[in-house]
């Protein structure tokens, strides 16, 4: 068994009331998972406050505080830790606890807006294929080599990001590949991990429910580069405005990506359809199944982290040439009357733009595009007209649904979308409540040749509503209803 004083290695601690030469069993922050001999730490959430469960995580055996309060009563027989962020403090013990895992392998972090699901996962289908034992964290899912687990996060709390670490060394991996959100970054939880490398895909209109501003929300993103080591690379899109931001002050070796602009890594599109893309890569052409401008910056970024881990660049298009999309991800089938539904995670405005231009891109315009689009509950409110705005401008039909309400009245939310539509597109769109019924009616509207896009949920395989989830599928459901309708 552990001891505190191990596991607070480069905690930044205020004060100590009791002895660190004490063994520690578990650490928690959730007082509910507490038993004898337990750490729990206080954390301040946006919903509720860990002081105010002090007490009933001493009741249940916790005999170590972490807190940033102390509580008014102190009891002889508990060692209370002060620290100026339990959020903080948390990570580095998670790290200590398990023994810092991430310094076992290399790690590493994609963030940005877009594509992070998109690329980590490639990451670890590439490396799979290249016969390395491979960690996967990632909205999507977790994976430690081939053994699969269920994803709650964009990026897990630290104690959960550390044990999957743990397990992954255990597997033999050599590499993983994780997506780190803004919130993963603010809320302290990649503190005390060791990145081997990061990747700044792109920054547009999100999370700004959250975030105070544009600004911080870039910032912190930011920060995750301004911790990097002098070991680590880092990666940046270029074309984008924020690209150069991202390297001003890492101590990383900086590197970028681009198709429009001069880069280390530069890509060109040859041929851009609906079976895959044809990109020239620093000279070097190469075929993907992936589509559309997006993923060509995505492929590019994915090249560039595996040149610099190592594999050969010749063995590099190779394996991207095999790389097949992610679930969720501009995922689409065929019907057998020749109508192409396209499943895609889009949920902001810029994902949603780059999906209907790389649609509009490749079609001859003989055929219908016809979007299915709703907005989150409990979420950024701002882009909810954004969003009803570049649907119907980018489509022939557009039908507003409910996407997860989450605790807001679905109605509510279309009627903010639909306050961006211009007068001129108000015969482009209708406002079907129940996402079903609008996949059924976007797909009686399909004639052959024509295009569907079901936008916002992607990989998810619920709906949430009023704290409910329920069994839903846009692929599956889209399926179901094109193959009745081909009978």
């Amino acid at each position: 068994m552990q001891k505190l004083k191990d596991i607070l290695y480069k905690v930044s601690i205020e004060a100590v009331h009791g002895s660190t030469d004490v063994p520690v069993n578990a650490i928690h922050f959730d007082s509910r998972k507490i038993a004898e001999n337990d750490v729990f730490v206080a954390i301040k959430g946006t919903v509720s406050d860990g002081h105010a469960f002090i007490d009933k995580a001493i009741s249940l055996g916790a005999s170590i505080i972490v807190c940033e309060e102390l509580p008014t009563s102190i009891l002889s027989q508990i060692t209370y830790i002060k620290v100026k962020n339990t959020s903080e403090a948390l990570a580095f013990m998670a790290a200590n606890y398990y023994d810092n895992p991430s310094q076992k392998l290399q790690l590493v972090g994609v963030t940005g807006t877009n594509g992070k699901t998109t690329i980590a996962s490639l990451l670890y289908q590439m490396f799979k294929k290249a016969g390395h034992k491979v960690g996967l964290l990632s909205t999507v899912k977790i994976m430690v080599d081939e053994t699969e687990y269920k994803a709650t996060h964009t990026t897990p709390d630290s104690l959960t990001i550390n044990y999957y670490l743990n397990q992954m060394i255990e597997a033999g991996c050599k590499y993983c590949f994780m997506e780190v959100s803004s919130h993963g970054i603010h809320q302290k939880r990649t503190e005390g991990l060791y990145f081997a490398g990061g990747v700044f895909t792109n920054l547009s209109h999100d999370h700004l429910d959250y975030h105070a501003s544009f600004a911080e929300y870039r910032d912190v993103k930011k920060a995750f580069f301004d911790h990097l080591p002098k070991t680590a690379f880092a990666i940046t899109n270029i074309d984008d405005k924020n690209g150069t931001v991202m390297l001003q002050n890492t101590q990383a070796k900086k590197l970028t990506y681009a198709l429009k602009s001069y880069a280390d890594y530069k890509a060109i599109i040859l041929e851009n359809q609906l079976s895959g893309l044809q990109l020239k890569i620093n000279e070097q052409e190469v075929w993907t199944r992936l589509i559309g401008n997006f993923n060509a910056y995505n492929l590019l970024a994915i090249y560039a982290v595996a040149v610099e881990l190592g594999i050969e660049k010749l063995e590099a298009l190779r394996l991207l040439s095999e790389l097949e999309s992610v679930s969720g991800r501009f995922q689409y089938i065929v019907s057998n009357h020749k109508i192409t539904a396209v499943v895609d995670y889009a949920h902001t405005p810029d994902a949603l733009e780059n999906v209907l231009n790389t649609i509009n891109d490749i079609r001859t315009k003989n055929e219908k595009l016809i979007t299915v689009v709703g907005c989150g509950g409990d979420r950024d409110k701002t882009k909810r007209p954004i969003m009803a705005k570049i649907a119907t401008e980018n489509s022939d039909h557009v039908i507003l649904t409910s996407d997860n309400p989450r605790t807001e009245d679905p109605q509510v939310i279309i009627n903010e979308m639909e306050a961006g539509i211009s007068p001129e597109n108000f015969k482009k769109y209708v406002s079907i409540l129940d996402r079903k019924q609008a996949i059924k009616t976007a797909c009686q509207l399909a004639e052959p040749n024509d295009i569907i896009v079901i936008a916002g949920k992607g990989h998810e395989t619920y709906q949430e509503i009023n704290g409910v989830r329920h069994d839903f599928d846009d692929m599956k459901i889209v399926k179901e209803i094109l193959d009745q309708l081909n009978k």
